[in-house]
């Protein structure tokens, strides 16, 4: 049985989710610009009510992005520490892959693109096949202009995300036939996603917990 403690915090939610074994324990709220202040009461709430410690996990999962630049980097910060505290293996998985995972709680679909409004008039997106709690890539995580969108497999897409402010061009490029822009990435399909990773013995060391921005200049002007 392996019991894996995740967070994603990438977009303008957080939540927390604790899997042990078959079961999922989730605490999911919108929280705009207020991540920080939000998950780790929501990882002590979980923790007490599954009547787990974290020496009693096997890993800490976290959606690494790409989405917005504080969430991106709450979910890695928290993640290092309480990883450090408790000497714990981490992964980090797609936010992406885990928006297009989490759509199948309510679409289920198999063919997915995933898209975040990225501002300055780009999205990041990437293409998945969701199918049994696991979310293949067709296609890796990019930054794009709506206009120079990536080709992509033809297929019956569904496209989800906050992206879909550029939906005239999305469905232009893809042909999509389903668009839901109230998907939003969860801890519960994190902790789906890094499973595997975990049971291979593939969690690294708490420092490597790095995001993934896709966007040199934000980084750039962040350090200036």
């Amino acid at each position: 049985m392996t019991r894996i403690l995740a967070l994603e915090t990438a977009g303008e939610t957080c939540s927390v989710a604790i899997m042990d074994g078959d079961e999922v324990l989730e605490h999911f709220e919108q929280a705009p610009r207020r991540q920080t202040e939000r998950v780790l009461p929501m990882v002590e709430a979980l923790l007490a009510q599954s009547q787990l410690s974290l020496g009693q996990l096997d890993g800490i999962a976290f959606g690494h992005g790409p989405g917005a630049f504080t969430g991106v980097r709450v979910a890695a910060a928290v993640t290092q520490g309480l990883a450090f505290a408790a000497d714990l293996p981490v992964i980090g998985v797609s936010t992406l892959a885990a928006c297009a995972l989490s759509a199948q709680d309510t679409i289920p679909h198999r063919d997915v693109i995933a898209v975040f409004d990225a501002r300055m008039g780009e999205i990041y997106l990437g293409a998945y096949a969701c199918e049994g709690g696991v979310a293949r890539t067709v296609f890796d995580d990019g930054l794009f202009h709506p206009d120079t969108l990536p080709s992509l497999p033809q297929k019956d897409w569904l496209i989800v995300g906050s992206g879909l402010v550029y939906r005239e061009a999305l469905c232009k490029a893809y042909g999509a036939s389903h668009c839901e822009v109230d998907v939003h990435p969860h801890a519960k399909a994190v902790a789906q996603l890094a499973l595997s990773g975990f049971q291979r013995g593939q969690g690294v060391s708490a420092e490597l917990a790095q995001p993934v921005y896709l966007r040199d200049q934000v980084i750039q002007g962040a350090v200036r």
